[in-house]
């Protein structure tokens, strides 16, 4: 892995609708056709994405964070999972979910969530995700959530994909933004407004969130940060 040099908060999306190269890659998606796409909102946010998750269930996401950057201002490369335990809430699609979000030292809170329909698992990666470049960057983190808001909102990019999962190709969907791309603060974000984030969804699958990607390279091709989540199909 290349090295280069570049020189507090839980996120809550609240403005939008309700509310690794070395990790398991256990979804491979390639491109299909499909008209009229659905809002990047809508896929992430407004779908009752739990309600073909069965009560007694456990989704399990593999997680992977790592950083070329100098000084390691990120930390080290980390590796964990993160664990949805789901039982019934009060309506047909609703869930009751219980989070285990990392482990050991790496351990970060996280729910419980009551009656549930979205997966929480989305905000649950960017509030982690935000945390960490906002100390990072030295930055507002009110800022930086606004920019992936609006970018999500008016940026992104939303293909129909077909996504492998247990050797069979099913219909999904592919989200991409890039927030700060043109940002008139983006020469703050010591090259990193680059940063582009992947969503990737499929109605079939338990939670529908397949998988979950920020990342960002220098000029030059270097890794300022690479983070991923990835939904486990064998651990579930």
């Amino acid at each position: 892995m290349r090295v280069v040099t570049t020189t507090a908060l839980m996120l809550v999306l609240a403005a939008l609708p309700a509310s690794a190269e070395d990790a398991p890659k256990p979804a491979t998606v390639t491109q299909a056709n499909a008209a009229a796409p659905p809002s990047a909102a809508d896929l992430l946010f407004d779908q009752p994405q739990m309600k073909n998750t069965a009560p007694g269930s456990t989704l399990t996401y593999d997680y992977l964070r790592r950083s070329g950057i100098s000084g390691g201002p990120f930390g080290a490369p980390l590796q964990d999972t993160l664990t949805l335990k789901v039982e019934p809430g009060k309506s047909p699609d609703a869930r009751d979910i219980s989070v285990t979000m990392f482990s050991g030292l790496n351990r970060v809170p996280a729910g419980p969530f009551e009656d549930m329909v979205g997966n929480p698992v989305v905000s649950l990666f960017l509030e982690n995700h935000l945390r960490g470049l906002a100390k990072v960057l030295e930055a507002n983190p009110r800022y930086l959530k606004l920019a992936i808001r609006k970018g999500l909102r008016e940026k992104a990019v939303v293909t129909p994909t077909k996504v492998t999962v247990g050797g069979k190709e099913v219909d999904g969907w592919q989200v991409v933004t890039k927030p700060f791309a043109g940002d008139a603060l983006a020469q703050r974000m010591r090259g990193m407004d680059d940063m582009t984030y992947t969503f990737v969804t499929a109605p079939s699958v338990p939670g529908e969130i397949v998988s979950i990607e920020a990342s960002s390279k220098s000029k030059d091709g270097g890794e300022l940060l690479e983070e991923k989540l990835n939904y486990d199909q064998k651990a579930g």
